[in-house]
Protein backbone atom coordinates (compact mmCIF):
# COMPACT_ATOMS: atom_id res chain seq x y z
CA UNK A 1 0.00 0.00 0.00
CA UNK A 2 1.33 3.71 -0.93
CA UNK A 3 1.24 5.94 1.99
CA UNK A 4 -0.74 8.83 1.73
CA UNK A 5 -1.60 12.09 2.99
CA UNK A 6 -5.28 13.50 3.54
CA UNK A 7 -4.93 17.69 3.58
CA UNK A 8 -8.02 19.79 4.49
CA UNK A 9 -8.02 23.48 3.16
CA UNK A 10 -5.91 26.24 5.23
CA UNK A 11 -8.15 28.06 7.52
CA UNK A 12 -6.77 31.79 6.50
CA UNK A 13 -8.34 31.03 3.58
CA UNK A 14 -11.57 31.58 5.06
CA UNK A 15 -11.20 33.39 8.60
CA UNK A 16 -11.77 36.65 7.09
CA UNK A 17 -15.11 36.06 5.79
CA UNK A 18 -16.75 34.76 9.92
CA UNK A 19 -16.68 38.82 11.09
CA UNK A 20 -18.29 39.73 7.55
CA UNK A 21 -22.40 40.64 7.64
CA UNK A 22 -25.00 38.63 5.47
CA UNK A 23 -24.77 41.55 3.19
CA UNK A 24 -20.81 41.51 2.98
CA UNK A 25 -20.89 37.89 2.86
CA UNK A 26 -23.38 38.02 -0.75
CA UNK A 27 -20.37 40.25 -2.19
CA UNK A 28 -18.17 37.58 -1.94
CA UNK A 29 -20.77 35.17 -3.06
CA UNK A 30 -20.76 33.39 0.16
CA UNK A 31 -23.56 32.67 2.38
CA UNK A 32 -24.11 32.16 6.30
CA UNK A 33 -25.92 29.06 7.42
CA UNK A 34 -26.72 27.10 10.67
CA UNK A 35 -26.27 23.98 10.03
CA UNK A 36 -29.96 21.75 10.38
CA UNK A 37 -28.51 18.45 9.60
CA UNK A 38 -25.72 15.76 10.46
CA UNK A 39 -24.43 14.89 8.32
CA UNK A 40 -24.95 18.01 6.06
CA UNK A 41 -22.54 20.61 6.27
CA UNK A 42 -19.33 18.88 5.88
CA UNK A 43 -16.37 21.51 6.66
CA UNK A 44 -13.28 21.75 4.21
CA UNK A 45 -10.86 23.00 6.73
CA UNK A 46 -11.52 20.81 9.43
CA UNK A 47 -12.05 17.61 7.86
CA UNK A 48 -15.21 17.47 10.12
CA UNK A 49 -19.12 17.54 10.05
CA UNK A 50 -20.69 20.94 11.58
CA UNK A 51 -22.73 20.07 14.82
CA UNK A 52 -26.52 20.49 14.21
CA UNK A 53 -27.22 24.39 15.24
CA UNK A 54 -23.21 25.53 14.22
CA UNK A 55 -22.89 28.32 11.79
CA UNK A 56 -21.16 27.90 8.65
CA UNK A 57 -20.00 29.73 5.71
CA UNK A 58 -20.85 27.97 2.20
CA UNK A 59 -18.94 29.74 -0.40
CA UNK A 60 -17.73 29.32 -4.33
CA UNK A 61 -13.95 27.83 -3.64
CA UNK A 62 -11.69 27.51 -6.91
CA UNK A 63 -10.38 23.72 -5.68
CA UNK A 64 -8.48 22.86 -8.47
CA UNK A 65 -6.71 26.65 -9.49
CA UNK A 66 -4.68 25.16 -11.96
CA UNK A 67 -3.34 25.85 -15.85
CA UNK A 68 -5.65 22.70 -17.03
CA UNK A 69 -8.89 22.16 -18.56
CA UNK A 70 -9.78 20.78 -15.41
CA UNK A 71 -9.32 24.01 -12.88
CA UNK A 72 -12.93 23.86 -11.18
CA UNK A 73 -14.33 25.87 -8.51
CA UNK A 74 -17.26 24.58 -6.68
CA UNK A 75 -19.36 25.11 -3.35
CA UNK A 76 -17.87 24.43 0.06
CA UNK A 77 -18.64 24.49 3.80
CA UNK A 78 -16.76 26.11 6.37
CA UNK A 79 -17.13 25.84 10.12
CA UNK A 80 -16.88 29.40 11.99
CA UNK A 81 -15.24 27.42 14.90
CA UNK A 82 -13.12 25.12 12.23
CA UNK A 83 -9.40 24.33 13.63
CA UNK A 84 -7.39 22.97 10.56
CA UNK A 85 -7.51 19.34 10.53
CA UNK A 86 -3.99 17.20 11.57
CA UNK A 87 -4.63 13.87 10.46
CA UNK A 88 -2.10 11.23 10.35
CA UNK A 89 -0.44 9.50 7.45
CA UNK A 90 -2.59 7.09 5.56
CA UNK A 91 -5.63 8.58 7.80
CA UNK A 92 -9.16 8.69 6.90
CA UNK A 93 -11.26 11.68 8.41
CA UNK A 94 -14.75 10.40 9.49
CA UNK A 95 -16.53 12.80 7.42
CA UNK A 96 -15.65 10.25 4.12
CA UNK A 97 -16.99 7.24 5.96
CA UNK A 98 -20.74 7.61 5.04
CA UNK A 99 -20.56 9.15 1.37
CA UNK A 100 -20.82 8.08 -2.08
CA UNK A 101 -17.12 9.33 -3.50
CA UNK A 102 -15.49 10.14 -6.57
CA UNK A 103 -11.77 10.29 -6.01
CA UNK A 104 -9.85 11.67 -9.22
CA UNK A 105 -6.26 11.26 -9.60
CA UNK A 106 -4.29 13.73 -11.55
CA UNK A 107 -0.48 14.40 -13.46
CA UNK A 108 2.10 16.59 -12.70
CA UNK A 109 0.47 18.53 -15.48
CA UNK A 110 -2.98 19.04 -13.92
CA UNK A 111 -4.36 16.45 -16.16
CA UNK A 112 -6.99 14.12 -14.56
CA UNK A 113 -5.71 10.54 -15.87
CA UNK A 114 -7.58 8.57 -13.68
CA UNK A 115 -10.77 8.10 -11.96
CA UNK A 116 -13.35 6.14 -9.81
CA UNK A 117 -16.62 6.20 -7.50
CA UNK A 118 -16.65 4.42 -4.37
CA UNK A 119 -18.04 4.10 -1.09
CA UNK A 120 -16.38 5.40 2.01
CA UNK A 121 -15.53 2.38 3.67
CA UNK A 122 -14.13 1.24 0.43
CA UNK A 123 -12.22 5.01 -0.14
CA UNK A 124 -8.69 3.26 0.96
CA UNK A 125 -8.34 0.83 -1.49
CA UNK A 126 -9.24 3.34 -3.97
CA UNK A 127 -6.73 5.95 -3.49
CA UNK A 128 -4.46 2.42 -3.60
CA UNK A 129 -5.48 1.74 -6.91
CA UNK A 130 -5.00 5.51 -8.19
CA UNK A 131 -1.78 5.66 -7.09
CA UNK A 132 -0.31 2.19 -8.27
CA UNK A 133 -0.04 4.28 -11.37
CA UNK A 134 3.16 6.47 -10.57
CA UNK A 135 2.38 9.66 -12.98
CA UNK A 136 -0.82 10.05 -10.39
CA UNK A 137 1.10 13.07 -8.41
CA UNK A 138 -2.21 14.01 -6.32
CA UNK A 139 -5.64 13.08 -5.84
CA UNK A 140 -8.69 15.06 -5.48
CA UNK A 141 -12.43 13.47 -3.75
CA UNK A 142 -15.64 14.51 -4.31
CA UNK A 143 -18.89 14.19 -2.61
CA UNK A 144 -20.21 12.09 -5.41
CA UNK A 145 -23.73 12.65 -5.21
CA UNK A 146 -23.54 16.67 -4.92
CA UNK A 147 -20.11 16.56 -6.71
CA UNK A 148 -18.66 18.89 -4.48
CA UNK A 149 -15.20 19.04 -3.26
CA UNK A 150 -13.80 17.55 -0.26
CA UNK A 151 -10.14 17.15 0.28
CA UNK A 152 -7.02 16.57 -1.45
CA UNK A 153 -4.35 13.71 -1.49
CA UNK A 154 -0.96 13.63 -1.10
CA UNK A 155 1.99 10.90 -1.75
CA UNK A 156 3.76 10.55 1.35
Amino acid sequence: MIDFQIVGLPLKTFSHLFSLSDAELREHDARRFIADTKPGSPCRVSLEEAEVGERVILINYAHHDVASPYRASGPIFIRETAVEATLGKSEIPVVLNNRRLSVRGYDSDAMMIGADVTSGDAVVECIGRLFEDDAVVYLHIHNASPGCFSCQIERV
